[in-house]
C-alpha cells in the first residue's frame, strides 16, 4: 500500500472513520431515533457526518460524494428538505439516493460520506 491509512473509532466490525492519502470515509451513519421521522433522522444522520468530519479534519465544504439509501422512497421528498438546508451555503457534492432494505426496522435512512482532508 502507498500512502498513509489512519482508522478512528468505531467497533470489532468496522472503523468509522478511515483517512487515506487525504481522502476521509466515514462508514454509514443511521440515526438511532426510534420514533423520528425522515426529517428528525436526516438532521440527525446529518450532524453525526458533521461531527465525524470535524473529527477527521474535515468539514462539510470539503465532501466529494455522499450515497445515501432511504427504507422507503417516500421518504425522499422529507430528507430532501433536509438535505437542501444542510448543503445550502456550500456547493453540493456529487450524491446518489437509493431504497434499500435497512439492517433495523427503525432505521430511515443511512447516509455514507467521503470528503478531503483539510
Amino acid at each position: 500500500m502507498t500512502g498513509t491509512l489512519t482508522k478512528i473509532g468505531g467497533s470489532a466490525r468496522f472503523s468509522a472513520i478511515a483517512i487515506h492519502n487525504g481522502q476521509v470515509h466515514l462508514a454509514g451513519q443511521v440515526s438511532q431515533l426510534k420514533e423520528g421521522d425522515i426529517e428528525a433522522q436526516s438532521r440527525d444522520v446529518f450532524a453525526k457526518v458533521d461531527a465525524l468530519l470535524a473529527e477527521a479534519g474535515s468539514r462539510r465544504e470539503d465532501l466529494i460524494s455522499v450515497q445515501i439509501w432511504l427504507a422507503d422512497m417516500a421518504d425522499y421528498g422529507g430528507m430532501n428538505a433536509v438535505w437542501d438546508g444542510w448543503v445550502s451555503d456550500i456547493t453540493p457534492p456529487t450524491r446518489v439516493c437509493v431504497e434499500a432494505r435497512m439492517a433495523q426496522p427503525h432505521y430511515r435512512v443511512e447516509v455514507l460520506a467521503i470528503a478531503a482532508q483539510r
